[in-house]
Formats: C-alpha cells, structure tokens, sequence
C-alpha cells in the first residue's frame, strides 16, 4: 500500500470521489448509520491516503490542535472491508501519527473511537478518557495517545 499525505487543496476531484466513497461505504452502508459525513472539516483536513492499484483503500484525516479536539486529532479512520486482512488499519493509523509529528510536533494525539476498536487504538498506545457516549448513534470512547 502506497499512502500520500496531502492537504484539501492538493486532493485532486478523483482523491476526493475516492475517499468520500469509501467513506459512505463504511460508514453509511456497512455501519447502516444515516449521518452527515460531508461535515466542512475536510477543507482544514490533512488527509492520510492509503492507495493499492490506483484505489484508495485506507483513509484517515487529521487535524492541528484546536481544529477538531484540543490535541491534534485522527478521525475517518477507515478501511475498505476487502483489504481489512492486509493491516492497513495499522499502516494508516501509524501514518497518520507521523504525520501529526511531522507536522504538528510531538503532542497528546486525540480520538473518537468506536468502543469496539478500543483493542486496535490500544495497541497503538491510545488510551481511554472518559466514559463511553453515542456518536450518531454509534458506542464511542475519547481515547488520548500522549505525546512521546
């Protein structure tokens, strides 16, 4: 897998197809959860961009400080359900942390994770904060990386 990181405005129109498609598959379809993901983040985005044959597979968007959550924040983390087996969730993710250091310094990285992927975001040293809420009607966790 091939991952790009690029701001809005260098996404070309097929990036930006791409991506939201994945999204809406994942999110909207498979999750069977009716929610607005076109949000008006993705233009203060960094995006993390995970390609495999000229498709984007794997995607997260990432966010400075004061953006999204007080911390520098990964959100959209999601990957295409027929390359799950790859690690590419992994891959993404640590693509997106480096990204953050690499552009934001080194700081507590925030999250949103839905409470079934609590597993996965610890063993990228993502703790839980807080008690779980409904997030468009999907369990959640605040979950904190704290900086290294």
């Amino acid at each position: 897998m091939l991952i790009q990181v690029k701001t809005y405005q260098e996404l070309t129109r097929e990036d930006l197809y791409e991506l939201l498609r994945l999204r809406t598959e994942v999110f909207v379809v498979e999750q069977d959860c009716v929610y607005q993901d076109i949000d008006n983040k993705d233009q203060k985005a960094i995006h993390v961009i995970g390609t495999k044959e000229n498709q984007i597979v794997a995607y997260t968007r990432v966010f400075k400080s004061g953006d999204y959550f007080d911390n520098p924040s990964i959100g959209r983390v999601v990957v295409d359900k027929s390359n799950r087996k790859h690690g590419y969730g992994k891959d993404i993710m640590l693509a997106s942390i480096e990204a953050i250091e690499n552009l934001f310094g080194k700081n507590n990285i925030e999250l949103s994770a839905q409470v079934y992927l609590k597993n996965f975001y610890n063993d990228l040293n993502f703790k839980e904060k807080g008690e779980e809420y409904l997030e468009d009607g999907i369990p959640h966790i605040r979950m904190i990386r704290p900086a290294n």
